[in-house]
């Protein structure tokens, strides 16, 4: 079951700037971890399990991923 997200705290990469187009946000909310576009805050969002969104990041980090 996806749990509500309207009053989550969503947050963006320090690294991003106030005029980077490709931007993602991450919340923790319920046991999960969810993903949305920041440039649209009302459209879906994807919801992992936190020990899957750590490996996710963790491959990013170490470039197991082709992000190009």
């Amino acid at each position: 079951m996806t749990p509500n997200l309207n009053r989550t705290t969503w947050r963006k990469s320090s690294r991003s700037g106030a005029t980077n187009a490709h931007c993602v946000e991450v919340a923790s909310v319920a046991d999960v971890a969810a993903v949305r576009d920041s440039k649209n805050p009302t459209g879906p969002a994807l919801v992992f399990t936190p020990a899957t969104f750590t490996a996710f990041v963790e491959s990013v980090k170490s470039g197991r991923l082709d992000l190009r």
